[in-house]
């Protein structure tokens, strides 16, 4: 499995932009998608989660009501859709993926253990 993440840019507080995490080598089998971001001398942060399987997606408090993930499975694509960006949005984002099964959807989605598979990043820069 490969990801690609894309979409990153210089933007303006309050402006939008939408991020594109392209997958191949996906079976048969549904997988979460998920976005994290890490701002400069800091952790990496969870920011959202979505199944392959329903578009069902998850997010973190602190973007949750702005950012919106999506799926397209024609495209092999999870969007992340990013509203009202403010300066502390400014972080690499990175995309990541693992396989779903009965037992681990909805469990430690915000723990970057869980994932598989991960993209480079996209740099996000929100200037105030």
């Amino acid at each position: 499995v490969q990801l690609q993440a894309s979409g990153g840019g210089l933007v303006q507080a309050g402006d939008s932009r939408r991020l594109s995490c392209v997958a191949s080598g996906f079976t048969g089998d549904y997988y979460a998608v998920g976005w994290f971001r890490q701002a400069p001398g800091k952790g990496r942060e969870w920011v959202s989660c979505t199944s392959t399987s329903d578009g069902s997606s998850y997010y973190g408090d602190s973007v949750k009501g702005r950012f919106t993930a999506s799926k397209d499975n024609n495209e092999n694509t999870v969007y992340l859709q990013m509203n009202s960006l403010k300066p502390e949005d400014t972080a690499v984002y990175y995309c990541a993926a693992y396989m779903i099964t009965s037992s681990n959807w909805g469990q430690n989605m915000d723990s970057e253990n869980m994932y598989d598979y991960w993209g480079q990043g996209t740099l996000v820069t929100v200037s105030s």
